[in-house]
């Protein structure tokens, strides 16, 4: 047998004959092992030639690349660049200046605390991420050598013969050779809840999902027991066909990483520019190359905003902690952003936005539906009017095999697990919720016999000694079953089942299945003996009522549906699952308002080419689609991101891997997702709530919003360092108002935690109330512009101001200023505090955009005070300290400069605050005259 005869039996390529289309007896012939299983030699043999039945784990970086990757950013090139050239000016001078050398260690400097805070960062999200705990099951039963044993599930291989009981999670793509009333629950590759039965007679070539004869890693036993023979193992089964269409998706860009590095371009293109262009200007003044070089260098360190990358990582860092305590991890720091752009979210309905718990909501007995409280197999809950239903209750619990048990792990308290059919553990709950005790009732009523379900017959019969007597319980499809009833016992009578109670009964039935139920009748009759026949079993029953249930939505994401609708968000529902049962999901939580939802099905998909699609996605018409592949998951992503949407998606299943991976944010399930979606996804909710989506939005939109505060907050002040010696250079004054060293000072002295603080701001009141950004929007959009330039141009006018009244001052004309002069040394002293100040109050001001410092809070941020409070006593202390002042040439200033200085630091303020209250009257005006 080939190595790659796995594979081939999935997919019916290959030498040997699908496995799904052989008899049972030629399925062991086919796959050389037999029905007492391979011997231990066998199995050793065959581990070694397919290797272990695992998921091939994603190749990280390398340690030193993702450390070498912190280096090739551009503003990290632009800085190291800057210190080279510092190092080159240190090296040319005559005599050589200290504090050259100074500059140049402290740019070099700059670039390592950028790369060591975005590195550190990065690899504690991947080793957080690195320890969540796989889907595929540790151990399985396996017949070798004729006996039953238990191995790890890693060293199955094909030809083993594994045994399937209730409960049990397969491990790896098996063809059935015996089935007992098998039935799996395929949700986690196909999407699809209900469970779907399994038998060993051949069936006709097709798609290996559809394959009732098969059953796959990762999915789940939930009824019957029976054996089954691995034919493919680890990356060869379908299970790793999707993994390895989600490793071959490529991971998107988010926006802002888009914009940043954008923005760096123009940002260090404008520097090298400006710079260049300086020079050039000053070239013929006779000056010497290096003092020039010196020169151009102040001009870039003005331009470049040193301490942005590290501002940028710790603002998106304390995003992720923000998330972290609502349970989202984010592996990814820019998958913060990412999601407070999103307009779209194209989620999935199993487990995502229900529990994958069915759970009975509405008992009909006695002639009237009785609704019934509590979701999940938590029996706890109550049904309106217990009393009402007990028999229909007791009748359906009794006909059923499968069985609740605690749930595992700490904490379960009185949570339950199914082990079997999710619609009998349902019932199951229900009756308990009614207050039957289950156990009591089983031995009052012990089973005599059982006539199985199935598709024919939509029934299942179980027969009780009962009293002296015998009595058979039976439940199943509701016109199958009401057309072998004859009598109803209900509203206090027992007697004949009449023209008119049949049509209650549909009608009933009908408004159930309207609500998106799954509904079940219940019916028994007396019997004489233990064994009766099943025709008699089944014929001349007592229809005592419904049942209705339901996968219920989890009970957060009614809140959460509206949240996102606020926000302007698009939702769309993709799902494996039955059109039905996906509108009615739908409409239970909010997706689905409207009476016409779009209901699109797979096979309506593959009918349509990409024209086709984009026009369908452009409609705003309320989306659903259903029954869906994951190949239809991914190009549904991708329609949308053509049509320039920021889609995140939304999922648990190994089905929903690849759209994760491909979408700008692909948002994974911790606690019941599997372990392909959690890799390919950027965020995962360790609580499974899809509540956090709406807050992980809008803490991604108070990313953003903070990430522009603090852009605002630095390029700012860089007009107030550029403008001086612009102005200087122009006005023929042989020295720069500002040096580069005292730019360095106030970008990472005076600047970073100011900056810091802004990043941490939390997010505006009405942050959810806005449409998502469009992609298109840009970091440095009009209205940011327009506003850097406002309060940079007042500080740049103001500082310049300073400048020139001192020197003017002086009475010294320029061509006598030196580096030493007395005036020279408080003017520059002036400009560097002028711009400290101004930034300071600048601060304030920049933390809205609309609302007045007084409605947000002087003292609402303390951190923010603090910052700014050290930046003002750094300054004061390198205007005041004898070694700060030879290292930055600055002189001590008195009490009516620095006076001066602080009347000029309100003005961006007391501006900006007149901007507000015009644009606040402006909005009330055209709410007015809208109203009207």
């Amino acid at each position: 047998m080939r190595k790659d005869e796995g594979a081939g039996a999935a997919s019916g390529s290959g030498p040997f004959p699908p496995v799904r289309e052989l008899t049972a007896g030629d399925v062991f012939a086919s796959l050389d092992t037999s029905r007492r299983g391979l011997s231990a030699a066998q199995a050793r043999t065959r581990l070694g030639r397919y290797g272990p039945n695992e998921l091939p784990r994603a190749q990280g970086r390398a340690v030193w690349r993702q450390l070498g990757a912190q280096f090739t950013d551009l503003f990290a090139v632009v800085l190291i660049v800057a210190s080279g050239i510092t190092f080159l000016a240190y090296g040319l001078q005559e005599p050589r200046d200290v504090g050259t050398l100074q500059l140049a260690v402290a740019i070099l400097g700059v670039v390592v605390l950028n790369a060591a805070i975005g590195f550190a960062q990065e690899y504690s999200a991947e080793r957080t991420a690195e320890a969540l705990e796989a889907m595929v099951p540790h151990t399985c039963r396996v017949v070798r050598g004729g006996e039953r044993l238990e191995v790890p599930a890693r060293e199955l291989v094909p030809g083993d013969v594994v045994v399937l009981e209730a409960g049990d999670a397969v491990s790896a793509d098996c063809r059935v050779v015996e089935a007992h009333e098998l039935e799996v629950n395929n949700a986690p590759l196909t999407g699809e809840s209900n469970a779907v039965a399994r038998s060993a007679e051949p069936v006709t070539a097709g798609p290996p999902l559809e394959a009732r004869n098969c059953v796959f890693m990762g999915t789940d036993v939930v009824a019957g027991s029976g054996r089954a023979v691995v034919f493919a193992t680890g990356a060869a089964t379908e299970f790793g066909r999707i993994y390895r269409l989600a490793a071959a998706a490529p991971r998107q860009k988010t926006p802002l990483q888009v914009q940043v590095a954008s923005m760096a371009r123009r940002v260090a293109g404008a520097a090298l520019a400006i710079g260049a262009l300086l020079f050039a200007v000053r070239l013929p003044t006779g000056e010497s190359m290096v003092t020039l070089f010196v020169f151009a260098l102040g001009v870039m360190v003005a331009l470049v905003p040193e301490g942005l990358p590290a501002t940028l990582s710790v603002s998106l860092a304390i995003g992720v902690r923000r998330m972290a305590r609502r349970q989202a991890l984010i592996k990814q720091l820019l998958a913060v952003e990412a999601l407070g752009s999103t307009t779209v979210v194209c989620t999935d309905k199993t487990g995502t936005l229900t529990q994958a718990e069915m759970t009975v909501t509405q008992v009909w007995a006695e002639g009237v539906p009785h609704a019934v409280s509590g979701v999940g197999y938590t029996p706890s809950g109550e049904v309106a009017d217990a009393a009402s239903v007990r028999e229909v209750l007791r009748v359906a619990a009794l006909c059923c095999n499968a069985r609740l048990v605690p749930a595992e792990g700490p904490g379960g308290g009185e949570h339950r697990r199914v082990l079997g059919d999710t619609t009998e553990g349902a019932l199951l709950v229900v009756a308990a919720k009614a207050g039957l005790d289950l156990g009591a009732e089983e031995a009052a009523a012990p089973r005599t016999t059982e006539y199985p379900f199935d598709s024919t017959r939509k029934l299942m019969t179980t027969v009780h000694k009962r009293g002296t007597g015998y009595q058979a319980c039976v439940k199943g499809a509701p016109g199958e079953l009401l057309a072998r009833c004859t009598r109803v016992a209900w509203e206090g009578r027992c007697g004949p089942l009449t023209a008119q109670d049949r049509a209650a009964v549909v009608q009933a039935s009908d408004g159930l299945a309207s609500q998106g139920l799954r509904v079940l009748a219940v019916a028994r009759r007396d019997v004489d003996k233990p064994r009766p026949a099943q025709e008699e079993a089944e014929s001349g029953l007592t229809l005592l009522g419904l049942v209705g249930m339901l996968d219920p939505p989890r009970p957060e994401v009614t809140d959460a549906v509206a949240a996102c609708r606020q926000a302007g968000l698009r939702i769309v529902m993709v799902t494996g699952d039955h059109p039905l049962t996906g509108e009615a999901v739908a409409r239970r939580v909010g997706i689905v308002r409207r009476p016409d939802p779009v209901v699109v099905t797979g096979a309506r998909l593959d009918t349509m080419d990409d024209e086709a699609l984009d026009t369908l996605l452009a409609e705003p018409s309320e989306l659903l689609l259903c029954r869906v592949s994951p190949e239809h998951k991914m190009r549904v992503v991708t329609a949308f991101q053509r049509r320039g949407e920021v889609v995140a998606v939304t999922g648990d299943g190994a089905n929903d891997a690849p759209a994760l991976k491909h979408a700008d944010i692909g948002v994974a399930m911790g606690a019941s997702g599997t372990d392909v979606a959690r890799e390919a996804a950027s965020m995962v909710l360790l609580d499974d709530s899809f509540a956090s989506i709406a807050a992980a939005v809008r803490l991604g939109r108070a990313v953003y919003q903070n990430i522009r505060k603090f852009l605002v907050y630095l390029f700012s002040h860089n007009l107030g360092e550029l403008v001086p010696i612009l102005a200087a250079t122009f006005a023929g004054f042989p020295l720069v108002p500002i040096s580069a060293v005292q730019i360095l000072a106030i970008d990472l002295g005076s600047d970073v935690l100011p900056a810091l603080a802004l990043g941490a701001e939390p997010p505006e009141s009405d942050v959810m109330e806005r449409p998502p950004r469009s992609r298109r929007e840009r970091l440095f959009s009009a209205p940011v512009v327009g506003r850097i330039v406002f309060l940079g141009g007042i500080q740049a006018v103001c500082v310049t101001a300073v400048f020139f009244w001192h020197i003017d001052a002086s009475g010294i004309p320029f061509e006598d200023f030196t580096k030493e002069t007395p005036a020279y040394r408080e003017a520059i002293t002036m400009v560097q505090a002028g711009i400290v100040l101004s930034q300071f109050f600048n601060a304030l001001t920049v933390r809205s955009e609309r609302q007045s410092i007084r409605t947000v809070g002087l003292l609402s941020n303390p951190a923010l005070l603090a910052a700014g409070g050290f930046g003002v006593a750094l300054m004061v202390a390198i205007s005041c300290l004898p070694p700060l002042q030879a290292v930055f040439n600055t002189a001590p200033l008195d009490a009516a400069d620095w006076a001066v200085l602080a009347g000029l630091g309100t003005l961006p303020l007391l501006a900006d605050e007149a901007r507000k209250a015009w644009l606040r009257r402006r909005d009330e005006r055209r709410m007015t005259g809208a109203q009207r």
